[in-house]
């Protein structure tokens, strides 16, 4: 149990890392976009899209790679192409090159898909009971992020006077350089999953089970509904409602705070009244941010909207998460791990996308209108789950209710 403590406090801090480059690539990229982007400014948010574009291409051959070389070696393979891409964006920045920034933002976000797989890492590690706890802990290490990325972004942006924040990316570098020292201090046994399969199911059969469907959409919606707002925020703060850097810099920060600090508790919170339960809360936390984000334009909108997004996504998030590892054999870990970080990050990509697009043609409040559809979504198959198979046998031996 030492020696798990000891990974999972590992994998926090990778998840800090982490999660400080996604909070500057959040603030920055679309406003870089903005900048750089010569013939349509719909498409300023293409950069980020780009990154959860990365991300999605990259979940299955990640996971192929962590069964076949083991996860240690595949996350330093991660901190590696992050560290070539940022040195890219560094310089599409300094030649404004819009293309060149974009396929940096890209290999970043090939790296998240590494990344992603800290917190199943941890689970994999950890007996029944901590498992939830571990998945949630090494998410908390999010919030030592949420002060520092915004925070580079904001001090670092005109280090270089010609060249907008030029000094934020090469932040980051070094960021991701102290994250590849610390991938080295991880022990993870390696599992054979190669002796298994013969005896694992076929992924329809896995995918199949209510549970797995729950747990999918959860993190699928969730993750979709906040890259959805939280894409456009900084762009319509500043470019559209008059907003300072240091305004949005304040917004990202508490969002990042919400997206984070509750995984202290979250593991606990699930052990104690339930997974369905919890992604219920997130649910309604998530209808909470768009209303804010529809009632008006004024700073504590905007907070308020970021602030409740960033709650929403850590309960249906981390819940999603854990409710998929009830869902399958040790032996099944790579394949059904893999579905599920393959459609959370195609669906994320798309979302990015019509972020940009709502915005340019219909506003912030378009933002939050578009949110809705996929909200009503999420309930219908969260109601349906509740409802109809809360008194299957296979859905009361492994969910609290």
């Amino acid at each position: 149990m030492n020696s798990v403590k000891k990974n999972v406090l590992i994998l926090s801090s990778c998840q800090a890392f982490f999660t400080s480059t996604t909070s500057v690539i959040a603030l920055t990229a679309g406003l870089i976009g903005y900048q750089l982007i010569e013939f349509n400014q719909a498409y300023a948010t293409v950069p980020i899209s780009a990154m959860v574009i990365g991300t999605a291409i990259s979940t299955a051959p990640v996971a192929k790679l962590m069964s076949n070389k083991g996860r240690k070696t595949a996350f330093i393979i991660g901190n590696l192409i992050a560290i070539i891409g940022c040195l890219t964006c560094l310089y599409g920045i300094y030649f404004k090159l819009f293309w060149f920034f974009t396929f940096g933002i890209f290999l970043i976000g090939c790296f998240s898909a590494f990344a992603h797989q800290y917190r199943f890492a941890a689970a994999d590690m950890a007996d029944q009971k901590f498992k939830p706890k571990a998945i949630s802990l090494v998410l908390a290490g999010g919030v030592f992020a949420a002060y520092l990325g915004p925070e580079i972004a904001s001090r670092t942006s005109n280090y270089f006077e010609k060249y907008i924040y030029l000094g934020s990316y090469s932040a980051v570098l070094l960021i991701l350089i102290v994250s590849l020292f610390f991938i080295n201090f991880i022990n993870i046994p390696r599992f054979e999953f190669e002796e298994l399969n013969k005896n694992s199911r076929k992924l329809i059969d896995i995918i199949k089970q209510p549970i797995f469907i729950l747990s999918v959409s959860s993190s699928t919606i969730g993750f979709s509904v906040m890259i959805l707002i939280m894409t456009a925020t900084p762009i319509a703060m500043i470019e559209h409602c008059g907003h300072k850097l240091n305004d949005a810099k304040i917004v990202i920060q508490w969002h990042v705070i919400a997206m984070f600090a509750p995984s202290f508790f979250t593991g606990s919170l699930i052990n104690y009244i339930g997974i369905l339960r919890v992604i219920g809360i997130g649910i309604l936390f998530m209808f909470f941010s768009i209303s804010m984000a529809l009632l008006g334009t004024e700073l504590i909108h905007f907070w308020l909207s970021m602030f409740f997004l960033g709650l929403g996504w850590n309960f249906m998030f981390v819940g999603g998460s854990t409710l998929l590892t009830s869902t399958y054999k040790i032996n099944e870990t790579s394949k059904s791990q893999g579905f599920h970080d393959f459609v959370v990050f195609y669906s994320v990509a798309l979302s990015s996308i019509g972020s940009g697009i709502l915005l340019e043609f219909y506003g912030w409040s378009g933002v939050g209108f578009g949110a809705i559809p996929l909200m009503i979504f999420i309930v219908i198959i969260f109601l349906i789950v509740l409802l109809f198979y809360n008194k299957e046998d296979q859905l009361s031996k492994k969910v609290k209710l």
